[in-house]
């Protein structure tokens, strides 16, 4: 055992792949041939040096504590495939089911080590241009940001009703060009969230049979949050916080600290052409709070911040203004280690019913985390559903991959299972499962 805690396992680390490609060349690389003067330090530290193509071979080291990593690699994922081999090796799952040996660190290691260090020690007053803050300029542009925005959904209410006036056939025939155009007014008016939801109308009519429901759905939800953001001073202080999430004005997490042990119950990431979003839900072994961490990597970068599903961290988060679960990550006092507690559980029916209950304070919210216990994966055609196990209800399943319906099925095995996931209006996404109450967390992503 290490300062870090006990080594992690090979699902742990593969959980941990930007995509599958990097899990399956991460995988080959879990063996010592291809390593040499590889080793581990008490204080969390993996490095080795890893054969490559060229004549020198690629330096690797990974802070597990982070966990953070670096490669001499050209390759921009991250973690890459030989960060991914290097801890499967660490974790014991590789060449001969051996661990790295503890040892000391050679001195390219010691001087990441102490960057990282270093720069997680600098007060906050460094980390900026050391100039004060001019809160007067500051109030006047972001009034100024607020009139584009007001513009900008002003011109949205006149398409919106321009569109349902000539009837939604039409929308049939413009096509993608039926919301990229207006996307591009709202990106002028700097309203990103409004942008964001306003191109999907152009992808809906292609979209198969019941696409002009569909449609109207989502003009009705614009409309509504074009007049919510109209209205923002009479709306109470949470309600006129998600409006402003939901435009996409930036925001920074002002909520108190909040210390527990939390267990990364679930990571996942979703891309555009310009930008991956990664999801990682988190859960309070004390507070029994749900927490959502957000990270964010350029086009073709996988976000840097990456965390074990199954372990636990000691750590400080704190929540953005509105309704929601997102937090930020703050302080961490300890190593991850092995998570000691689980979400309790709720029936089929109590998870839709607490996402009705979290659409009124927002009526624009996808989905909602929920943890199902005691379900079980039943195949209803070629679709699936997570039935309560006493046979009172059940929830269509939305797959997140083939692979991972078929890994929900095996931990299963015709048996009650706990599963987390997010519970929304076309079903319920499973991301984790639990086999039986000493099961270990088992990834879907």
């Amino acid at each position: 055992m290490t300062q870090q805690g006990v080594r992690w396992t090979a699902d742990q680390v593969l959980a941990l792949a930007p995509d599958a490609a990097s899990r399956k060349a991460g995988s080959k690389l879990g063996a010592a041939g291809p390593w040499s003067e590889a080793g581990s330090s008490k204080e969390g530290a993996v490095w080795g040096l890893c054969k490559g193509s060229g004549s020198k071979p690629y330096q690797t080291v990974v802070d597990t504590a982070g966990p953070a990593y670096k490669c001499s690699c050209p390759s921009r994922k991250f973690p890459c495939k030989h960060a991914l081999g290097l801890l499967l090796l660490w974790a014991g799952d590789g060449g001969g089911g051996s661990a790295l040996p503890d040892a000391e660190a050679p001195d390219w290691v010691e001087q990441w080590l102490a960057g990282r260090r270093k720069r997680a020690e600098a007060p906050a007053a460094e980390k900026g241009d050391g100039k004060p803050v001019d809160e007067e300029a500051a109030r006047r542009r972001a009034a100024r940001r607020a009139e584009r925005v007001t513009a900008g959904v002003t011109e949205l209410e006149q398409r919106l009703a321009d569109l349902v006036r000539g009837g939604l056939a039409s929308a049939e025939q413009s096509g993608h060009g039926l919301g990229e155009e207006t996307a591009r007014r709202m990106v002028d008016a700097q309203a990103p969230g409004l942008a964001a939801r306003v191109q999907e109308l152009g992808v809906i009519p292609a979209s198969g049979p019941g696409w002009p429901v569909r449609l109207l759905e989502e003009c009705a939800l614009l409309h509504l949050l074009d007049q919510a953001w109209l209205r923002r001073e009479q709306l109470p202080a949470p309600l006129a916080a998600t409006v402003r999430s939901r435009i996409g004005l930036p925001a920074s997490a002002e909520g108190p600290a909040l210390r527990d042990r939390w267990a990364v119950l679930a990571q996942y990431d979703s891309a555009d052409a310009r930008l991956t979003t990664r999801r990682i839900w988190l859960y309070g072994q004390e507070s029994a709070r749900t927490a959502l961490l957000l990270s964010y990597g350029a086009a073709g970068r996988a976000p840097e911040l990456a965390l074990p599903v199954g372990l636990a961290l000691d750590a400080e988060l704190s929540a953005y203004p509105g309704g929601g679960h997102r937090h930020a990550l703050g302080e961490r006092f300890a190593p991850a280690a092995p998570a000691e507690v689980r979400p309790a559980g709720v029936s089929t029916r109590a998870a839709a019913s607490a996402y009705g209950t979290a659409l009124r304070e927002d009526p624009w919210l996808e989905s909602w985390p929920v943890t199902l216990h005691d379900v079980i994966p039943t195949p209803v055609g070629d679709a699936m559903q997570l039935a309560d196990a006493d046979g009172s209800g059940a929830l269509p399943v939305v797959p997140v991959s083939r692979p991972g319906l078929w890994r929900l099925a095996a931990v299963s095995g015709g048996s009650g299972v706990t599963v987390f996931g997010e519970c929304g209006h076309r079903g319920f996404t499973p991301l984790t499962v639990w086999a039986g109450d000493a099961g270990g967390a088992v990834s879907l992503c």
